[in-house]
């Protein structure tokens, strides 16, 4: 069971990963404001997301390390910022109207 839950964070990892550089690419090719930041904020979950699995990677194959145990709860804290902040601001762009600020 150990094994499943590891090989399916490690599926999960490269489909974050795959995802953050697909949205990472389109966001730089647009050229709408919106669009740009609505592909960013995606990209900004993707991100956070993956830093959440690893943490949890690293907590099934290392055990113990006080160091290791820092740098877990360093990529939790900043996986669920990257998450939070996205979040915040896919809201915001969607809430925008084409190519003007929202008022």
């Amino acid at each position: 069971m150990i094994m499943f839950i590891k090989y399916l964070l490690f599926i999960l990892l490269m489909v974050f990963v795959i995802g953050a550089a697909v949205y990472s690419l389109s966001s730089r090719r647009t050229s709408n404001p919106r669009d740009k930041g609505l592909k960013r904020s995606v990209m900004n979950v993707l991100l956070g997301a993956m830093l959440i699995t690893l943490a949890l990677i690293s907590m099934f194959l290392f055990h113990g390390s006080t160091v290791n145990i820092i740098v877990e709860a360093a990529f939790l804290v900043i996986g669920a910022f990257n998450i939070f902040s996205g979040l915040r601001s896919y809201g915001y762009y969607s809430r925008t109207k084409s190519g003007t600020e929202a008022k």
